[in-house]
């Protein structure tokens, strides 16, 4: 009976002859790989790596400020005229303020809060547009709240007759405390 059931039934993988032991059993192929997705993957990747290797290095690089020079050439003295010159206000932060026998230059900040203060000519006095702090013509605080003068930076004649300023040195006169104005390097005789 077996071996009639055997041949009544249809031939199937049981039925069919055993493959060989070594024989290569073929697969249906993977399906394509998306090499563009990978690409994009890796050079996200790499570009993070650059970033981060360009701000490690940048770590350890020297930083710079460009500032002005604090010492810079105004002119000879006979440029000025008795008074208070304006003419550097702007670009170097000074008056140049000539008197019959001195000159020297008022570092333009108040002293009270750091504020610019404006020169008007036809009351002859610097104000501070700030808290009302009042200077005469030589820098003397007489109104506001400004505790002291304003400073004066050091001046000098170079070798071929210029005024150079050094705004990097400035004489005060601290309140209560003995002038500087009267030092050497605070005025040139004129």
């Amino acid at each position: 009976m077996d071996s009639q059931a055997d041949q009544n039934l249809p031939a199937t993988a049981s039925t069919t002859a055993p493959k060989p032991a070594g024989a290569v059993v073929e697969a249906a192929p993977d399906p394509p790989v998306n090499k563009m997705r990978r690409r994009i993957v890796w050079a996200t990747i790499a570009g993070a790596l650059t970033t981060f290797f360009l701000m490690f290095v940048r770590f350890f690089l020297p930083r710079s400020i460009l500032e002005p020079s604090s010492s810079f050439r105004i002119g000879a003295p006979a440029d000025y005229a008795i008074g208070v010159d304006t003419k550097w206000q702007q670009q170097y932060r000074i008056w140049v303020t000539r008197t019959s026998d001195r000159l020297f230059v008022i570092y333009a900040r108040c002293t009270h809060l750091g504020c610019t203060p404006d020169w008007k000519a036809s009351e002859n006095k610097f104000k501070c547009p700030c808290h009302g702090s009042g200077y005469d013509s030589e820098g003397i605080n007489f109104e506001g709240p400004a505790p002291r003068p304003m400073d004066r930076a050091k001046v000098s004649i170079d070798a071929e007759g210029q005024i150079v300023v050094d705004t990097g040195t400035l004489y005060e006169w601290p309140k209560g405390a003995k002038s500087e104005f009267d030092e050497d390097g605070a005025f040139l005789r004129v």
